[in-house]
């Protein structure tokens, strides 16, 4: 009966963490952590200086992206474009804000009619984000991280009779 008694504390013992060191379990609790994290979704979107940092996340978004929606759209104001017809049109730009608040273009998804139509856009877009205001990194637990965007820019041309 004794001998039973002595196995079964062994199994108990050998059984629980007692004997994992703290560094293992630190480990452990670190990347049960990680993966309970959504690393698709920030805390805290890119931020320009005219954006509040204070209001909700939706409303900094909206402040970012109508930001660079309006500064596409002054700069290719600046353009006369000669067309052969109307054209209307989406663009997609897909951008990286990186840790440092530097932004760059990933992609341009245009259809064949802008390719065509606006062969110089491509260059016009990379261009136009170099004279950005300064833009605050998006943050994820406080920490600056990559963020990747997609925003629709729509090209539309009215033929003038």
């Amino acid at each position: 009966m004794r001998k039973l008694l002595i196995l079964s504390c062994l199994c108990l013992l050998s059984s629980c963490d007692l004997f994992t060191s703290s560094e293992v379990k630190t480990q452990q609790l670190v990347e049960k952590e990680l993966q309970a994290i959504n690393w698709n979704d920030v805390d805290q979107f890119p931020l320009f200086e005219v954006c509040d940092e204070s209001v909700s996340k939706s409303s900094q978004k909206e402040c970012f992206e109508n930001t660079l929606l309006l500064h596409f759209s002054k700069t290719l104001e600046e353009f006369e474009f000669i067309l052969d017809k109307d054209v209307n049109e989406a663009v997609y730009v897909d951008f990286l804000v990186d840790k440092e608040g530097k932004i760059s273009v990933l992609n341009i998804d245009k259809n064949r009619i802008i390719q065509e139509q606006i062969p110089e856009f491509d260059g016009i877009i990379s261009r136009s984000l170099k004279s950005l205001p300064p833009l605050g990194p998006a943050l994820k637990r406080g920490m600056p991280v990559n963020a990747k965007f997609r925003i629709p820019i729509v090209l539309n041309s009215e033929e003038t009779k």
